[in-house]
């Protein structure tokens, strides 16, 4: 019989179970978790990841289990944890630093955050739910525990998890993507898809380098996603840019071992906080950042220099009289895409019109600790493993799509 995915002869299509367009956060998760399951799959990516133009770069992204967006979030971070600690069982990669997380909000309450109110309660509720070691504190607790938060009025309502902390999502990716080709996948670089269309059962993948026809494609092309699929993304999916900045600290010891990764809404918007990462070992930078969701952009157009006004502003709007012994020297800056929908959820679903076609994640600014976790969902949903994860809360349905 003839092996319909061996390597094909010069000039004809390449024929693959599974491809993978895009190996950002979810598709390096999907690529490595279809090669365990024995997949013949691809990976394919315009650029060779991990790299500096989409939305997973930066040195830390913040990981928390008691997701206060939603309970139905939390059994992916709890998976993506135990996935992160086996990788680095198997590579020896540093990738998840479980240093802690502070949940930080007004005493009154009255803020949102990823366009969910009263975050904090949120936290605490999916905490509960799903058995997850916290603690609930004000303002003042927080403070004499944490003097580095020296801007803590101390009637602030305060959500710690001790098993929070950050991922380091370059090592993260790269772990992914080398585990997935040493179990057996393949992957083309450097090479952009121009077009997906399903062809009766199966679906044909258009590139400069050679067509690649698949039985399923999962498609996690971050920013670049509604340009490449069109209706009804491009009206669902609307890109921005932040900025992501490194300010010198007078005493990195003050952010040493103990101290936590925190999210801090000062204000009742959803762009009235900040977020930030004690220095990585060795370093004298703290990194910090908010969020801005008034101003979309394109994956193409994005101005990816941060200004000098740009960290300006952001230490004197969020960082000044909040965070101990910052100064405003600014030691690195850098812009990051965002995948917005418009209810800050995620999309994972079959395409409305190519159901051998999975589109998955807009991660709207809280994707890369579920990414690990999505990608075992994906991948035993596309090929019909059993899964104990739910992702009908990830549907096209709810915006009528």
């Amino acid at each position: 019989m003839t092996d319909i995915y061996a390597s094909p002869p010069p000039g004809t299509p390449e024929r693959v179970q599974v491809a993978v367009v895009g190996l950002g956060a979810m598709g390096a998760a999907a690529l490595y978790q279809l090669a365990k399951l024995g997949t013949d799959v691809i990976g394919i990516d315009r650029f060779a990841p991990p790299h500096t133009l989409g939305s997973s770069h930066g040195e830390t992204r913040i990981t928390r289990q008691a997701v206060g967006e939603g309970a139905a979030y939390a059994p992916l971070v709890l998976a993506s944890h135990r996935i992160w600690r086996e990788l680095e069982t198997e590579t020896g990669e540093s990738l998840l630093e479980a240093c802690g997380v502070l949940v930080i909000a007004p005493g009154s309450g009255g803020s949102s955050h990823h366009g969910k109110p009263d975050f904090v309660a949120r936290s605490i509720a999916t905490a509960e739910e799903f058995g997850i070691p916290h603690e609930v504190l004000d303002g003042a607790a927080a403070r004499r525990r944490f003097p580095q938060f020296e801007g803590l009025a101390g009637d602030e309502k305060v959500y710690y998890e001790p098993g929070g902390g950050y991922v380091r999502p370059e090592r993260c990716i790269a772990a992914q993507l080398a585990r997935a080709v040493a179990l057996g996948a393949r992957t083309r670089l450097d090479t952009e898809v121009t077009s997906i269309r399903q062809e009766g059962d199966v679906v044909r993948i258009t590139t400069a380098g050679g067509d690649v026809l698949a039985d399923q494609v999962v498609v996690s092309a971050g920013a670049w996603t509604a340009p490449l699929l069109g209706a009804p993304f491009d009206r669902l999916l609307t890109v921005n840019r932040q900025a992501l900045h490194w300010f010198r600290l007078i005493r990195p010891t003050d952010y040493g071992p103990g101290a936590p990764v925190f999210i801090w809404m000062h204000g009742s918007g959803d762009e009235e906080y900040l977020y930030g990462f004690p220095p990585l070992p060795g370093d004298d930078r703290l990194k910090v950042a908010t969020e801005q969701y008034g101003v979309a952009t394109t994956a193409e157009a994005i101005d990816r220099t941060v200004a000098a006004s740009e960290s300006a502003a952001m230490h004197r709007t969020h960082v000044a009289g909040r965070l101990a012994g910052v100064t405003t020297e600014v030691a690195n800056a850098a812009a990051c895409l965002y995948t917005v929908t418009p209810d800050n959820g995620f999309i994972i679903d079959r395409h409305p019109r190519q159901d051998r076609v999975m589109v998955v994640s807009a991660c709207s600014g809280h994707g890369f600790k579920h990414s690990a976790g999505i990608g075992q969902a994906v991948a035993e949903s596309v090929v019909g493993a059993p899964s104990g994860f739910d992702l009908t809360p990830f549907s096209l349905a709810r915006f009528g799509a």
